[in-house]
């Protein structure tokens, strides 16, 4: 049973990913989950400087879901590369970097310096998040504009480039049309829906940042037919993600025409998500005489 698949020219042993910010720097998880089991460890957005991101309270559970409003807190550049990337060469996973930027120069100057860092495999552009003032989901919504930032980026780095596409647009085939057109190597998708919940007791927002994103097993639905749409209009390979929470979610993304996934919200109800969904599909594949996962990758 074959379970490699390849994003770029970047080739994992199984295509099970976690999603980023949802899993931190995945160094403090190293206890209590085999990061060296996935198929990649994608980290939390790094940013030129240290965020300490938006006002409490960031989080508000919702039916089958949850809004964040985190804000991209990160520690920085600078100290990401002096202190948290020297530990990762004890873990033998391809480490995904995240990234985010207010304007492009800021996009570019990360991907510089990212550039020459062995440890890294590829950088993941996140166009989408939905929780900031600057930067975010402007460059992920304008077809234009996105296309600008990824052929910046793309002159400033030989890396994997992969983009993180925002689902809050009309067309995602025309966005993802865009980004693939200006070298981004894989498109993944999608980040969460823009959403608001009120304390009906107050009237104030349950957000401190008033808005958040919304995700978990209530966008799957929709993130499964955007996953398709995408598979279906462009040749780079796809990452799936959006409400996984077990092997039968995984593989509807699969089947859609994803290439990869990986596994978000649920990881905070069950670190080990995305370990148990890698040894369901080795069985899947046993039972289902399934050799390679490409005998049902966009079989739909």
């Amino acid at each position: 049973m074959n379970l490699t698949t390849s994003l770029g020219n970047l080739v994992l042993k199984n295509p099970v990913l976690v999603a980023s910010g949802t899993f931190g720097y995945g160094l403090e998880y190293q206890d209590i989950v085999e990061l060296e089991k996935l198929g990649a460890l994608v980290l939390k957005t790094i940013t030129l400087n240290p965020r300490e991101g938006n006002s409490p309270p960031r989080i508000w559970e919702t039916p089958s879901g949850m809004l964040n409003a985190i804000g991209l807190q990160n520690v920085g550049i600078d100290n990401f590369l002096d202190a948290k990337l020297p530990l990762f060469k004890k873990i033998d996973v391809p480490i995904i970097i995240n990234i985010a930027g207010e304007t492009i120069d800021e996009y570019v100057e990360l991907a510089n310096r990212l550039d020459g860092v062995n440890e890294i495999a590829a950088i993941e552009l996140n166009v989408s998040c939905p929780n900031v003032k600057k930067g975010g989901m402007r460059f992920g919504e304008d077809s234009s504009l996105l296309e600008e930032l990824v052929k910046a980026v793309r002159r400033a780095t030989k890396k994997n480039l992969i983009t993180k596409l925002t689902p809050n647009v009309t067309d995602i085939t025309a966005i993802a049309k865009s980004a693939e057109g200006a070298g981004s190597d894989v498109l993944s998708l999608v980040n969460t829906f823009l959403g608001m919940a009120i304390d009906t007791n107050s009237r104030h927002p349950r957000l401190g940042y008033t808005t958040g994103g919304l995700s978990g097993p209530a966008i799957r639905p929709i993130a499964v037919r955007m996953v398709w749409q995408v598979a279906k209009a462009v040749k780079v390979p796809v990452i799936g993600m959006g409400g996984i929470a077990s092997l039968e979610d995984a593989l509807e993304f699969i089947i859609a025409g994803a290439a990869a996934i990986s596994t978000g919200t649920a990881n905070f109800i069950n670190p080990n998500i995305a370990v148990e969904i890698i040894d369901g599909l080795g069985r899947y594949m046993e039972k289902n005489n399934i050799k390679d996962l490409s005998e049902i990758r966009g079989k739909v």
